[in-house]
């Protein structure tokens, strides 16, 4: 065998190393974990205080988000990121990782609510008869008369005049429709628990 190809495959192992053996991670594999560190900093900003205050996390670490908290948008906030990037490094980032997409999940359920509100109220008011069959299907231990008041009204207020389309009785239909999912959503889990329950009872 060549001796010249046996020392370059030689060098090529000994570079390879650099990226992995010996159970040392490699600069890239450093790298990115450091951008995921920050990244996840950068998350950790977008919770409200309220959630952060029930995270277990150093002081320091707690300090320095809430001082990047007050910060505008430019080179110290940076370098205070890379700071808090920096601090991570030493907790055990998976507990601030589910705490995050905990509340990005709520918070993405939470859109998604409004949004079915938002549908079933144009449902509703564009074509009152076909829309509350429908609603009265999904959801039949409706107040049915209320309802129909709130759907009438809130035409009323339409026809007068299209400002009142933001007006009282459009959100007082949207507040009855938004708490009724709500209602059907927590029977709907709370039926899913029971039945889980009842799978894992011996």
């Amino acid at each position: 065998m060549n001796a010249h190809l046996h020392d370059h495959d030689d060098l090529a192992a000994h570079e390879g190393a650099d990226d992995g053996a010996h159970g040392r991670p490699s600069r890239s594999a450093l790298k990115r974990a450091s951008h995921e560190l920050q990244t996840l900093g950068e998350q950790l900003l977008g919770l409200p205080d309220s959630h952060l205050q029930d995270l277990t996390m150093p002081d320091r670490l707690r300090e320095a988000i809430a001082d990047c908290k007050k910060m505008k948008l430019g080179e110290g906030r940076r370098r205070q990121m890379q700071f808090i990037g920096k601090l991570m490094r030493d907790v055990d980032p998976e507990p601030l990782r589910e705490a995050v997409a905990a509340f990005q999940l709520g918070h993405a359920r939470n859109a998604l609510a409004l949004h079915q509100a938002e549908r079933w109220r144009a449902d509703l008011l564009a074509e009152e008869r076909s829309g509350l069959d429908r609603w009265l299907a999904e959801h039949p231990d409706t107040d049915v008369q209320r309802l129909r008041t709130l759907i009438r009204n809130a035409r009323k207020d339409a026809a007068a005049a299209p400002e009142q389309r933001s007006g009282r009785a459009f959100r007082e239909l949207f507040q009855f429709i938004k708490s009724a999912l709500a209602d059907a959503d927590a029977q709907a889990q709370a039926a899913s628990q029971r039945g889980a329950d009842d799978e894992g009872a011996p």
